[in-house]
Formats: C-alpha cells, sequence, structure tokens
C-alpha cells in the first residue's frame, strides 16, 4: 500500500535535526563560549557564542571570535568566516557592528537593534579579530605588536580553525567558506590556500572548504595603485599634475611600505581630496570626533565613516562605547585577562609596524582557480580607498577568458549594480556602495551574499524579490 502522508521528507527533516542536535548535546566545551544575552539585546530566535581559542601557548596570543548562527530551524547551514583588514581592525568593530552582523549599536552605545539584512538568516556567520593584538584578541608578548605580518596571521588563523572546530565538532565537515574586505584581501586568498593545501591527500577533510568572497580588496600592489589613481583623476579628486607624480613614484611601491617620496604625494593627494570620506565619495562625514576614532596618518586611507539615509556615519563612535563597558566584556566572556586597556576599533601599532606584506594575491588566485574553488570579487563602486577600477585591472592581469559578459543585475526591478562571469571567478559590482558594502547597500550586500552561496549568476532582469 502507498503511504498518503510525505513520511520520507518529514524523517529526513528529523534526522537531520538530531545530527544537528546529538553532537550539540554531547559536547559541553563550547557551551561555556554560549552567549546568554547582551546588554541591551532585543529579543532573537538565533544562538551566539564567542571567546578565545589559543594560537601559540608560549607566546600567549589568543584570537577572540563571535560565532552568530541561523536560526535552529534553518539548520545545517553553511558556516562562513568573516576577516576585516587594517591591517590591524576588528570584524568585531566593523564587520558584525555595522555591516553584516545581526546588531547594529544605537547612538551612545546604550543598546543593540537588530539588522534586517543580517547574513546569518542564511548562513552561519563567525567572526574573527585577527592578528593578535586586534580587538580583543590578545598576546602576552609585547614585541608580536610590532612584528606582526601576513604570514603569521594566514598560519595562526588556520591554527584557530583547526582548533575551533574541535570545540564545535558538529560544524565539521558542513560546507565552509571565507569572505572579507579591504586588505582581508591578503588574509582570506592567503588562509584559503593554507585550507586548501592542507586539505590535499585528505578523503574527507573536516573543513569542507567551497571558497572565498572578498569586497573591495587588496589584491595586487601594482595593478591596485594604477586604477587607484585613474579612479582618483576620473572623478575629479586630484590635479592632473599630482596624478602624473603618483604614477611616477607610487606604482611600484609596496602598499604596506611606501617611500618617502611616495608618502609625500599621497599627502598632496589627500590635500587636493580635502575634507571627504575616502570610503564613500559622495556622501557627508561624521562631524564628530575625538582621540579614540580619529585615524592616524598612517590610517586615514582604511577608516572614516560616511552618513547616508539608511545608516549611521558614527558607528565607530557607537561601537568604542559599547565593547569598552564592562558589562558587555562580561557577556561576550571578553578581556579575560582582566588588562585595565581601551577597546578600539583598530590597533595603529599593528598598522604601523607591519611586516611581512606580498606585492600580489595574484599567484593564489591562480593556484584555486585552477583548484576549482568558488570565488567572488566584488566592489563598491564609490569608495576611493580600494576603488572598482583598481579590483577590474587587477582581475584582468589574471587573463582569465569571459563566460559571460558584462551586465546589470537588479533588485526590485533597480539595477543594483553590475557583474561580469569569468572562467573560475565572478566579479560583482554593487551601484552606489563604498567601502563597506553591506554598511552603505545592506539589502544589495545581502542578495549578494546569497547567490554567492548558491553559486548562482546574481539577477540578469528586472523581477520582484531578491532572488532571480
Amino acid at each position: 500500500m502507498t503511504n498518503r502522508f510525505p513520511v520520507a521528507p518529514l524523517l529526513a527533516a528529523l534526522l537531520a535535526l538530531a545530527c544537528w542536535l546529538r553532537p550539540a548535546a554531547a559536547t559541553a566545551v563550547h557551551e561555556a563560549d554560549r552567549i546568554d544575552r547582551l546588554p541591551g539585546q532585543p529579543e532573537v530566535n538565533f544562538a551566539m557564542y564567542s571567546g578565545y581559542v589559543t594560537v601559540d601557548e608560549r607566546a600567549g596570543r589568543s584570537l577572540f571570535y563571535w560565532l552568530q548562527e541561523v536560526p535552529a530551524e534553518s539548520q545545517p547551514a553553511p558556516l562562513v568566516l568573516w576577516l576585516n583588514g587594517g591591517p590591524g581592525c576588528s570584524s568585531i568593530a566593523y564587520g558584525a557592528s555595522e555591516e553584516l552582523g545581526a546588531f547594529r549599536i544605537r547612538p551612545g552605545g546604550a543598546s543593540l537593534f537588530l539588522n534586517k539584512q543580517r547574513w546569518n538568516r542564511v548562513a552561519n556567520i563567525l567572526f574573527l579579530d585577527s592578528p593578535a593584538g586586534v580587538g580583543f584578541s590578545y598576546t602576552n608578548t609585547t614585541s608580536d605588536l610590532y612584528n606582526s605580518g601576513d604570514n603569521r596571521t594566514a598560519h595562526e588563523s588556520y591554527t584557530f580553525l583547526v582548533k575551533w572546530f574541535a570545540r564545535f565538532p558538529h560544524y565539521k565537515y558542513r560546507e565552509f567558506y571565507l569572505a572579507g574586505e579591504s586588505y582581508a584581501g591578503h588574509y582570506v586568498p592567503q588562509l584559503s590556500q593554507l585550507v586548501y593545501r592542507n586539505n590535499k591527500g585528505i578523503e574527507k577533510p573536516f573543513i569542507n572548504f567551497k571558497g572565498f568572497m572578498v569586497g573591495n580588496a587588496v589584491t595586487d600592489d601594482y595593478h591596485d595603485q594604477v586604477g587607484t589613481f585613474e579612479s582618483w583623476w576620473n572623478h575629479g579628486l586630484i590635479s592632473d599634475a599630482t596624478y602624473r607624480l603618483l604614477e611616477a613614484v607610487c606604482v611600484h611601491d609596496n602598499i604596506e611600505h611606501t617611500s618617502p617620496p611616495c608618502d609625500a604625494a599621497y599627502e598632496t593627494a589627500m590635500a587636493e581630496q580635502g575634507d571627504i570620506d575616502p570610503y564613500s565619495i559622495y556622501t557627508p562625514t561624521c562631524n564628530q570626533t575625538s582621540s579614540s576614532t580619529t585615524p592616524s596618518p598612517a590610517k586615514k586611507r582604511r577608516r572614516v565613516k560616511p552618513w547616508m539615509r539608511g545608516y549611521d556615519p558614527c558607528t565607530e563612535r557607537h561601537s568604542t562605547v559599547y565593547y569598552n563597558r564592562p558589562e558587555v566584556q562580561r557577556a561576550l566572556h571578553a578581556n579575560v585577562t582582566g588588562i585595565n586597556y581601551t577597546w578600539t576599533t583598530c590597533s595603529d601599532i599593528i598598522n604601523t609596524n607591519w611586516r611581512d606584506s606580498p606585492f600580489s594575491m595574484l599567484p593564489i588566485y591562480q593556484e584555486l582557480i585552477a583548484a576549482g574553488l568558488r570565488i567572488w570579487v566584488y566592489s563598491g563602486d564609490t569608495d576611493s580607498v580600494v576603488p572598482l577600477t583598481a579590483t577590474r585591472y587587477s582581475i584582468d592581469a589574471l587573463g582569465l577568458s569571459t563566460t559571460t559578459n558584462w551586465y546589470p543585475w537588479y533588485d526590485n526591478k533597480e539595477v543594483g549594480g553590475w557583474s561580469q562571469v569569468y572562467k573560475g571567478l565572478t566579479l560583482v559590482t554593487v551601484r552606489g556602495a563604498g567601502h563597506e558594502v553591506p554598511l552603505h547597500r545592506p539589502r544589495q550586500a545581502f542578495i549578494l551574499f546569497q547567490h554567492f552561496l548558491r553559486g548562482k549568476p546574481m539577477p540578469s532582469a528586472p523581477k520582484n524579490g531578491t532572488m532571480a
């Protein structure tokens, strides 16, 4: 007799839920990291965890993480590690608190409100402060703050992942992706390469790595700088003479270690640009300043927040207040060493003393494209820090063949941006977004993220809804 009830789908769903719940109940290690409730937090239907993973016992380096899960009924869902850049800037301060995270901070840092376009609606999002000395991550060896660099950051982020999966074994074998922005254009490919290489020869690696996505990403010093200077000139931000000067003295420099003549040319360019937000050139800046939020000269190209309808330009000020509250730190299991220090969004010490920084990530792209990993690069088109022109020059240098020509993509019958699909890489622009795409265009960024997870091209025709 044929069963009239859909038993098989129901049984499959129950088994999936059991597989999710059983390891969680059997493993108490990660329960110590569960967040009961943050001060000023609204009610939510998803779980969160935060805490430390030690990546170097001898030096006392420990990295701080914050996991924001999807609701239980949507599990199992992919796991995505998000990294902000700087170098020296906190993923808690930026990704979690003003971009794709579950909450935004109200003015004054007194309470939180839910981010409607939070990415943990469709994936479990793991935010990581890296390297040690950034955000709540710490080191017991002071010299670490003066000798951080790409290589150690990548290897200790990998160590973090291995230990984190041991603490959260129910995430093993889950689809895993890396994502980030800005100088994470170095962090993400380098960590991706380590994960990919360490998975080789393993029949079923527990880090089930599928690919990565980066936005407004530092990629290749030469092409990035050529494209940046051209973008500044095309947008009328600098004079003809300064454009020629920058091309003459900067394009062959390492972005993190520029020469004195290049530094002088940059200062001239900054003076000509005036008091704008370089991260979002068409929007007013936050008028409030303080010693904790005013960037040093070395950081001017990677900080400052814009004002635009729908978001708050002064979020750095709000997060600085909120994350320095002792009750917030206790709820997050942060600052467990009890050191009396002020939490900051970025570390100027780490930024100005950054050591190794390779000129190009393109060789890593070539290796991972050949491996068949999913690779998406996106760009907000009103950013002057790592502008779209720079990204296009860097991608063009890969010499990839095109599978889908440049086309507009749509959201609710409006052009959300443009896209081009290459063999092994997808480029997406987000119209009207600055450096932090999920901050400036949260809805469009969420659509982008959904399509990335599904490996599905951006919607090429004007349709209602969020997915093509």
